[in-house]
């Protein structure tokens, strides 16, 4: 019975691969469009470190432009990436600045983080309750917790993206006890 595939040998080194040229990197870029939801940015880098691992020949290769023209096909959409990211994460239960961070951790640039900023913004209390019931922290907490606990309670919101304020309110509310309001 014949093996389904030849094994390397052991030592024999791999088959060189060919550096990258303008067709294969715009290749590289739609097949990564095409499989991930990205940022200009993102693509960018991506692009940078292929070029990297495979090397460069031909004329200089500038996978910034490569993105931006993506972009105007409509391949690649800063905002909606940043208006999903941001829905997402407070669905988690992540404040605002921890949303805020990793958009520009994306790439995002400060236009497109302002259009979306009212939208995290409204959805800060939302997301701060969704936190509160993962963690079972305050009104989803089984009993009334001890000081120590509550500090660390308010401290795990803040690290979690909240303010504050908001955390504090959140914490000190009893099993059950629904938060008033917020602004």
């Amino acid at each position: 019975m014949s093996q389904p595939y030849q094994q390397r040998r052991k030592g024999a080194e791999k088959r060189p691969i060919p550096p990258l040229d303008g067709p294969a990197l715009e290749r590289l870029a739609l097949r990564y469009v095409e499989r991930f939801a990205t940022t200009r940015a993102r693509l960018a880098s991506y692009l940078v470190r292929k070029i990297r691992e495979r090397g460069w020949e031909g004329e200089a290769a500038d996978p910034a432009a490569l993105a931006e023209r993506l972009a105007g096909l409509g391949y690649i959409d800063d905002r909606a990436f940043a208006e999903t990211r941001a829905t997402a994460m407070s669905r988690r239960g992540l404040g605002r600045r921890r949303v805020s961070g990793a958009l520009r951790a994306a790439g995002i640039g400060a236009e497109d983080a302002e259009a979306v900023a009212p939208g995290i913004a409204a959805r800060s209390l939302e997301a701060a309750m969704a936190f509160a019931r993962r963690r079972r922290i305050g009104p989803f907490a089984d009993a009334l917790a001890d000081r120590p606990l509550r500090e660390k309670q308010v401290a795990a919101m803040i690290r979690g993206g909240h303010d504050f304020e908001l955390s504090r309110k959140i914490v000190n509310l009893s099993p059950g006890e629904a938060l008033e309001y917020y602004e």
